[in-house]
């Protein structure tokens, strides 16, 4: 699927001030950093361990870092950043806190989207025994990259216990917004973030 048909781009892009100064923490392939720049002239940076998705950014002309994200952001001062985004990588952190915190440090705010496991398929997937595989899960229980999959509610508590201010919060499936029993209904949560 191309970037300007990615619903969850979209959100993204409307939470970010055109021209801004954007850091995608683990970019793969830097499809959502060629969306930004082209459509809202961001200057774009990128931070990515793979060496094949790496290369392949540098090829398409980005600016991209490799490095592990687990080592933290410390070779970036203070709100160097207007925005610094965590698409769909969360849940493959070891230190969610860490990096959550670093974010925020790095950038004015944070903008971090994960698969939500309440979504009720994978609820049916796991009363019938096995672990979740979905478009949002795509992976098997032996070869997960996810260590810290979490529901909308636990990153809600991990919001208020970390004093991390929601300035706002998206629930989507299948591209749709989701406003009715979001924890159960929704597949994909989209938060904008701010220190307190």
């Amino acid at each position: 699927m191309s970037a300007q048909f990615r619903q969850d781009f979209a959100v993204i892009a409307n939470w970010i001030p055109f021209g801004a100064k954007v850091l995608d923490l683990g970019c793969e392939d830097g499809s959502l950093l060629k969306f930004l720049e082209g459509s809202l002239e961001v200057k774009g940076y990128g931070i990515e361990k793979d060496d094949a998705h790496w290369l392949n950014t540098l090829k398409q002309g980005l600016n991209v870092i490799q490095m592990d994200l687990e080592s933290g952001l410390s070779g970036f001062e203070s709100q160097s950043f207007d925005v610094v985004v965590l698409s769909q990588t969360l849940q493959a952190m070891h230190n969610t806190e860490k990096i959550v915190h670093e974010m925020l440090r790095v950038g004015k705010e944070a903008i971090v989207t994960f698969p939500n496991f309440g979504y009720w398929r994978h609820r049916i997937q796991l009363i019938q025994g096995q672990m979740p595989v979905s478009k949002n899960l795509p992976y098997e229980w032996y070869n997960t990259p996810n260590i810290h999959l979490c529901t909308i509610k636990d990153f809600d508590e991990f919001c208020i216990k970390n004093k991390i201010g929601v300035k706002e919060r998206l629930i989507l499936t299948h591209g749709k917004p989701i406003h009715v029993m979001p924890n159960l209904m929704g597949a994909l949560a989209m938060y904008r973030l701010v220190s307190k």
